[in-house]
């Protein structure tokens, strides 16, 4: 059986819950992609240009550090990617997380949660960050999102 991963950045914990639900749902390890320094609430007041996030997101090179790594990426086929929407893509963290790793064979689902904005770029992101990688169409959740539901999305792809 296919090893998998569900590895996942939270800022409020929303997207650390649905992650955590479909971590149990599926049998898959759990990951948090947490920043080597946290978000503060301020840090995350995207009505504020000079906030972290938005300076973060406003400059595509941006690669925020993580505090931990995954112990044996190699060990895993398929790698469930989680995250809040921000600026209708993927936050800059995902991208650090995403160059941090061979992904060379693996497949890479992204899921997203947000109030009602999809993936946008994040698949097109992906695909060029993790080149030899099976990048799929990710999708978004309601953080109200059932067990039930996650196992049926996530089993199509292990």
């Amino acid at each position: 059986m296919a090893k998998v991963l569900v590895a996942y950045f939270s800022a409020s914990g929303v997207t650390g819950k649905v992650a955590a639900n479909l971590s149990k749902a599926i049998g898959a390890d759990l990951y948090e992609i947490a920043p080597e320094i946290p978000y503060t609430n301020a840090d995350l007041n995207w009505m504020d240009k000079k906030s972290r996030s938005s300076v973060e997101m406003n400059d595509r090179s941006s690669r925020p550090a993580i505090g931990t790594k995954v112990d044996d990426m190699s060990t895993y086929d398929t790698v469930f990617v989680g995250f809040p929407i921000w600026w209708y893509r993927e936050p800059s963290i995902i991208d650090a997380f995403a160059e941090s790793y061979d992904f060379s064979g693996k497949t890479i689902v992204p899921f997203a949660t947000s109030g009602g904005s999809g993936l946008g770029d994040t698949t097109k992101n992906l695909k060029a960050i993790c080149p030899g990688a099976n990048i799929v169409e990710g999708q978004r959740f309601a953080a109200s999102v059932s067990e039930s539901d996650l196992k049926k999305w996530a089993e199509k792809f292990i």
